[in-house]
């Protein structure tokens, strides 16, 4: 097992940090208290191939791999989560059309994604009633002609009021999750609404908002796959995105730990600096020892996918202890700071509120137990 980072790799990463420490972490706390779209910042890391990162070059992409793509977004998400929630789900929607789209749909779509021309990417799977059980969906699409008619609605899409891409589950049939289907859809399609943005504990610079489908067409050339293999496309993009969470949640958790060492170093009480603490040295190792456990799983859950081998299991694996342990690390980075984390002036607040979503999103904790336990039981037969 090689634990080094290629050449592509590291260069991945840099570029990522780069951007991410110089352009990202100055704008992060005006991002969450002014809940700012980092549209900008997104066109800029097209430019860098950072929205295409698993995506082949013949697409725009920087065909640089699944762990490229984790160590990217680590980076964004120690700098400012909610920018790295976009470029996680482009990633996505990327992939994912990359994987089952007709040439004409990669052609179409994906340059456009990679570059950031369309801004970001959404995917529209979950709806008010149907989010861990995404085969209880309502939006329907009905063929007319060489069109498709969606009508319903989704609820909490990514960047939805600003993507250029949208990829939009919708029922054709009743025959339950092989009744789902998937659509490409465009921002600005007659029939489509953008709802009011929702005002989130977390993550105030990733837009989030309601979709409405009233007579909606597209053409029978926006039927992503084949009709009726909605739900495992979902599935798959799941599986992927999930690599994405992982990351996202070292990221923060990451971020965290380190402010929580320099606050440590500098604060001092009872005459000496609360870092010669062994309750808070402690803390600080048990910290540490988690985040780095979940950036293994996440590696190695990556690793799997760039290898193309079965990584459900792993992927959730990954998703499931690292949000977990963004969530107990930045908790704990709240507490060193007593009062101080309690308020914006330090970071930790803002650390704290964006990791509680990672638990939620992409698939619930309970959802990742479940998916864990079945890969579990089927592998011993």
């Amino acid at each position: 097992m090689n634990f080094e980072l290629s050449e592509t790799q590291l260069l991945i990463r840099d570029t990522a940090r780069k951007f991410a420490r110089e352009v990202v972490a100055p704008k992060a706390r005006q991002t969450d208290r002014e809940e700012i779209f980092p549209a900008e910042a997104y066109r800029q890391m097209g430019e860098l191939g950072l929205l295409g990162v698993n995506v082949p070059a013949e697409y725009g992409g920087a065909e640089a791999g699944v762990v490229s793509y984790a160590l990217a977004v680590i980076e964004l998400a120690a700098a400012c989560a909610s920018t790295s929630v976009g470029m996680c789900v482009t990633n996505m929607c990327a992939e994912l059309i990359c994987q089952f789209g007709s040439e004409a749909q990669k052609k179409r779509f994906v340059p456009k994604l990679c570059s950031g021309e369309a801004i970001a990417g959404s995917f529209a799977l979950s709806e008010a009633h149907a989010g861990s059980d995404p085969g209880a969906g309502s939006t329907n699409a009905v063929k007319k002609g060489d069109r498709w008619v969606i009508n319903g609605s989704k609820q909490w899409i990514t960047s939805g009021a600003y993507a250029g891409v949208m990829v939009v589950w919708a029922r054709t049939s009743n025959a339950g999750n092989k009744g789902l289907s998937c659509f490409l859809v465009e921002q600005g399609t007659p029939g489509l609404t953008i709802g009011k943005a929702e005002d989130k504990m977390g993550l105030r610079g990733s837009n989030t908002v309601p979709l409405v489908f009233e007579n909606m067409e597209v053409g029978e050339d926006r039927l992503l796959g084949r009709e009726g293999d909605g739900f495992k496309l979902a599935m798959v993009a799941l599986d992927g995105g999930r690599v994405g969470i992982a990351s996202q949640a070292c990221g923060v958790g990451r971020a965290a730990i380190e402010a929580s060492v320099r606050y440590a170093k500098d604060r001092h009480a009872f005459g000496q600096p609360i870092g010669d603490f062994q309750a808070l040295r402690f803390m600080l190792a048990d910290m540490t020892t988690q985040q780095q456990t979940a950036e293994l799983l996440t590696f190695r859950a990556a690793s799997m996918k760039e290898k193309k081998q079965p990584f459900t299991r792993e992927a959730s694996m990954a998703k499931l202890y690292a949000s977990e342990m963004s969530n107990r690390v930045c908790d704990h980075a709240v507490q060193i700071h007593g009062g101080y984390g309690y308020i914006d002036e330090f970071p930790v607040e803002r650390y704290l509120r964006d990791a509680r979503v990672q638990t939620i999103y992409e698939g619930t904790s309970e959802i990742q137990r479940i998916v864990i336990a079945r890969e579990v039981i089927k592998a011993a037969g």
